[in-house]
């Protein structure tokens, strides 16, 4: 029951922040400058053909009937008709999530190792030689911009070395790997260093825990006590923040994608916005705001199989 009012409070929570993005996204995307029936028709287009575009789909009525006739689409499943390229937008949002998935999967399995073991480095002596170097390393990657890092890597190892491709996604599993080592890894320096820290700090913290001195007083060696009691522990703050960060590396996917040209999401977005595509904008942001709700759920459910407190 617990873990059925769990999800039960969060899928209401997901649809008051889908009322929410549809009704922001909407505004903000019809108060940006340009025409997008202009933009369609191209620059010599004569006025009546801009109108007739603007009539077939339906951008000349009031803002408030564009609102409620997207709601009414909204809710049977259509997100709408994309203006650039006359398909459906939940086709070309299948079309295009793939590579962006691939990529944050890609990111999770170069972040993930590195945080534990660093974490746990520098954990067991908070302050000593190791512990120091792991949080001088950590505040660099900090400090160093993704699409700066991106763009560095891959002038580096991309045009100068020609170890790896710059831009695409490649074909096949292997070719994915290949074509996205690099905007993986741009990423990952980015992402362990937050990680790290947070996995560190909940360490040291629960190494003075009354469950731990009671551990020892009942006879369990150091090494139970860390794989059994402080780990699962401290596990669950960084678990949240990792569930925050895969929702805004998602979401997010704009500059990588860019810098790499990798034909996901990132990139569709940046089209659809040059191109004042409504609904391609309107739909990916609701996607993006439906995956990060998914994996905030995800993360929650996860942290009450771990933490039975959670589920209260």
């Amino acid at each position: 029951m617990p873990l059925l009012r769990l999800i039960t409070r969060r899928l209401l929570q997901l649809i008051g922040v889908l009322a929410g993005i549809s009704l922001v996204t909407f505004l903000l995307v019809h108060m940006a400058p340009g025409d997008p029936a202009r933009l369609l028709a191209g620059e010599r287009a004569s006025a009546e053909t801009i109108a007739a575009i603007r009539s077939q789909y339906g951008l000349d009525l009031p803002l408030w009937r564009q609102f409620l006739t997207y709601l009414a689409n909204l809710t049977s499943g259509d997100i709408g008709l994309s203006l650039r390229f006359q398909r459906p937008v939940s086709q070309l949002i299948e079309q295009f999530m793939w590579p962006t998935l691939f990529l944050t999967g890609y990111v999770l399995c170069f972040a993930i190792p590195p945080t534990v073991v660093l974490a746990i480095v520098g954990a067991r002596r908070p302050g000593g030689m190791a512990d120091q170097i792991i949080r001088l390393v950590g505040i660099a990657g900090l400090t160093i911009p993704v699409f700066w890092l991106g763009i560095m890597m891959s002038r580096v190892f991309g045009v100068s070395l020609g170890w790896f491709p710059v831009s695409g996604y490649g074909t096949g599993f292997t070719g994915h790997l290949h074509h996205l080592f690099l905007p993986a890894l741009s990423t990952a320096i980015w992402l362990v260093p937050v990680l790290t820290q947070s996995l560190r700090a909940a360490l040291i913290e629960k190494t003075t825990a009354d469950f731990v001195t009671a551990a020892r007083a009942l006879g369990a060696t150091e090494r139970q006590i860390f794989w059994e009691t402080m780990l699962p522990n401290a596990v669950l703050p960084t678990l949240n923040l990792l569930g925050v960060m895969v929702g805004f590396m998602i979401g997010g996917a704009v500059i990588v994608e860019t810098v790499y040209a990798v034909p996901g999401l990132g990139t569709l977005m940046v089209n659809a916005l040059l191109g004042r595509d409504y609904y391609v904008v309107q739909g990916l942001t609701l996607i993006f705001a439906v995956s990060t709700v998914l994996i905030t759920l995800m993360v929650d459910l996860l942290s009450a199989f771990i933490d039975p407190r959670v589920r209260l």
